[in-house]
């Protein structure tokens, strides 16, 4: 379980971080995206990397 849960929050933390940084029109791409130069994508971003990074904290502190 600890191991589906950090494995979980690793994806929620990257995408969160991808997120944001195409809100913030640093990644551009893809080109068709509805997320690129869009303000609230950072937001978005962010809360979803948080609740990543929560997440594997939570999982690494539990008992085996």
């Amino acid at each position: 379980m600890r191991l589906a849960l950090t494995i979980l929050g690793a994806f929620l933390t990257f995408s969160g971080l991808f997120w944001a940084l195409q809100g913030a029109g640093i990644i551009m791409w893809p080109a068709e995206s509805f997320m690129l130069a869009d303000r609230n994508w950072i937001l978005y971003g962010l809360i979803t990397a948080a609740v990543g990074a929560l997440l594997i904290w939570w999982a690494r502190r539990r008992r085996a």
